[in-house]
């Protein structure tokens, strides 16, 4: 079964809204082999719309200039990218094509194909939360940025229900930004704060 990796900017107060207003001051190569490795051996991409579009606009012309990043710009081009939204979309960006009938389906369909190429997920939350909730994510890797962005949308939204995670792997970049990998879990159950003391105050093994 192939894997699924999720990668995003978040502040650390949890926005993930618009980070091309307040993640670059924080890019350096650590960071960069961060994305490379995260989305540069994908593949497979899903995309909601917001987040192809920015990647057309920019990805494209960067693999044409053959500057330092044409190489990951080929990669994602290379790239079949599966684009999520229910407006009909136009494609002039290669292998792009348009996610139609149910995701869930969609993707647990993409997860059973053959293959060992991981399938790449950048940005589009509504993507993330949907998979999240129907336990198709198996690693969530949120890059945050040392700052409190304070306003626009967030990773997690108000929800009855709560998404266990746990810790796969953390890495602090110079700048201060973490990378963290976070993977499924199951939910920790219930706990009082007796039940902590007595976590304290047990002897060492």
């Amino acid at each position: 079964m192939r894997k699924i990796i999720a990668q995003l900017f978040i502040s650390v107060d949890g926005v993930v809204q618009a980070p091309h207003e307040w993640h670059f001051p924080y890019f350096n190569d650590q960071m960069g082999a961060a994305v490379d490795a995260a989305l540069g051996g994908a593949d497979t991409l899903i995309l909601g719309r917001k987040t192809y579009d920015s990647f057309a606009g920019a990805w494209p012309e960067r693999e044409a200039a053959g500057g330092e990043d044409a190489p990951f710009a080929k990669a994602l081009g290379d790239a079949r990218k599966i684009v999520v939204s229910h407006q009909q979309l136009e494609f002039t960006w290669r292998n792009s094509e348009q996610h139609k009938g149910d995701l869930i389906e969609a993707v647990t369909a993409l997860k059973n194909e053959p293959g060992d190429s991981p399938i790449g997920i950048s940005g589009s939350v509504s993507v993330v939360r949907q998979l999240l909730a129907a336990g198709l994510l198996d690693e969530l890797n949120l890059l945050v940025h040392p700052i409190a962005v304070r306003k626009g949308m967030r990773l997690f939204d108000e929800g009855e229900t709560s998404v266990p995670l746990k810790l796969l792997s953390s890495e602090a970049f110079e700048t201060g930004v973490l990378n963290l990998f976070y993977g499924p879990a199951e939910p920790a159950g219930e706990a009082t704060y007796d039940d902590a003391k007595a976590q304290l105050s047990r002897p060492e093994q």
